[in-house]
């Protein structure tokens, strides 16, 4: 096998003279992400069911905020990359704010106003169809006192015939009402343009866009989502309550931890398969898919207090799929006793016997228990799912491993490896160049001695096979 190895993978027929006869185009890497950039911020406020998710859509281009027709979807503050005009800016999502509320929607209230409190520019959606509410009037005499600049936004004017409607707004004392539809994407421009006249130069607070890395924290409902993002801020960032479900959007925020910014994203939990969901936990879903294929690394939540279910394996899958770093953390450990860690012990060695490589860490999101050590959990596993191995130590440790280990004959003939080649991180993708179908086993055992010797904790790690036959030789 020595001569296999010999320049770059010269074969024992001379023929193939270097690593430029192979075809790896299909391996192209991603570059980095752009540096960090600080941008204003605009909330959208107003009571429960005015259009704010479907006008947030409409200012995005896209559909990205959840939107039902019925009340109370939106629960988090939410925020989205945007951009108008060549200037990029950030929009909150928010729940319904209403007055003297109770339970969750207290909650929900709440967020609204912290939106309200730290955005460098606010507007405030009314339904025109409806006219001025109690509520709405409430949600306008806290806004008049406040020092951020304010937009009326008289939404759901679908035609010239509302605009009487959306003329009797004046009342609020909030200005000129500007005539949307969020539907039909009536009036929005210009709204978008009053918007960008209204924002300041300098955001308020530092909002990063790019930088940081971008953490999910993914799990089945009620495993504890909200709890981990409110334990890491310090403060009630996301909406918790008991009923299962209560996150529908990803909610992200920048924490600091072990001396570094990070961009955690709690997400909805996933309560069934997406093709069995309706309405927005339909999309729900969808969001939850695209935070983990956004983000560079998953924080897979599990209730250690309860066996291991079908949702987890789906989420499992949903971020093997991916191929994201993962950090597996077993969340109520202040609920596990001595009986049930030993049952848990079982479950993983049979349930999660896919992700033997990640990192595992056991925490207590409502006690804090333990919760920092998701930091080197973090760090480790990011750190692998980043790393480049130089083709030159590669190739002398396959040349190594083949000689222990050759690979199994095939068709009365024994595949030769010719040498091999990272072709990409994140996650890390290894190709080997060989004169024969590699078996399924073999490329088990290749990517766990890789493991092994080079240390790809918490990542994922592909092996591809290029296989390609001896040209003839010229006459």
């Amino acid at each position: 096998m020595s001569d296999s190895f010999d320049g770059a993978g010269v074969g024992d027929d001379g023929l193939w003279t270097d690593e430029s006869d192979w075809d790896i185009s299909e391996f192209t890497e991603l570059g980095d992400e752009g540096s960090a950039v600080a941008v204003p911020v605009v909330a959208i406020v107003g009571r429960p069911n005015v259009g704010k998710s479907s006008l947030v859509n409409r200012i995005l281009g896209r559909r990205e905020a959840v939107v039902e027709d019925i009340p109370g979807v939106t629960r988090d503050r939410v925020s989205y990359d945007a951009s108008w005009a060549g200037r990029r800016f950030m929009v909150q999502d928010t729940g319904g704010w209403e007055p003297d509320a109770k339970g969750m929607a207290q909650s929900v209230a709440r967020q609204a106003e912290v939106a309200m409190k730290t955005a460098d520019a606010i507007v405030l959606v009314v339904d025109a169809t409806v006219g001025a509410t109690t509520t709405d009037e409430a949600v306008a005499k806290v806004l008049r006192r406040s020092k951020t600049p304010v937009l009326l936004a008289a939404n759901k004017v679908d035609d010239e015939r509302i605009e009487s409607e959306a003329a009797a707004l004046w009342s609020l004392g909030l200005g000129e009402p500007y005539s949307v539809s969020a539907a039909h994407g009536r009036g929005t421009g210009d709204l978008l343009d009053k918007i960008l006249e209204a924002l300041p130069e300098t955001p308020r607070e530092t909002t990063l866009t790019g930088g940081p890395r971008r953490v999910a924290l993914v799990g089945k409902p009620n495993v504890g989502k909200s709890s981990l993002m409110n334990k890491l801020t310090g403060e009630d960032r996301a909406v918790v309550d008991n009923v299962a479900g209560t996150t529908v959007d990803p909610v992200d925020e920048l924490v600091e931890l072990g001396g570094k910014i990070w961009n955690f994203v709690d997400t909805a939990g996933l309560r069934k398969k997406v093709q069995q969901s309706s309405g927005h936990e339909f999309y729900a879903s969808l969001r939850t898919r695209s935070a983990i294929e956004a983000a560079e690394v998953s924080v897979l939540l599990i209730d250690a207090s309860e066996p291991i279910t079908e949702q987890d394996q789906r989420v499992l899958t949903m971020i093997i799929d991916a191929g994201r770093a993962l950090v597996i953390a077993f969340n109520k450990w202040d609920l596990v006793d001595e009986d049930r860690r030993m049952q848990l012990e079982k479950e993983v060695d049979r349930d999660l016997s896919r992700v033997p490589w990640a990192r595992k860490v056991n925490i207590s999101a409502h006690t804090g228990r333990a919760v920092q050590r998701l930091v080197p959990a973090l760090e480790t596993s990011l750190a692998s799912w980043d790393k480049r191995v130089s083709t030159g130590q590669l190739n002398t440790w396959l040349k190594a491993v083949i000689a222990e280990t050759p690979p199994p004959m095939r068709g009365g003939r024994l595949p030769r490896v010719l040498f091999a080649t990272q072709a990409a991180t994140r996650p890390p993708t290894f190709v080997f160049f060989t004169t024969g179908f590699l078996e399924a086993g073999y490329r088990r055992f290749l990517e766990r001695k890789l493991r092994e010797e080079f240390n790809f904790d918490g990542s994922p790690v592909k092996v591809n096979v290029r296989v390609r036959e001896k040209r003839e030789r010229k006459k």
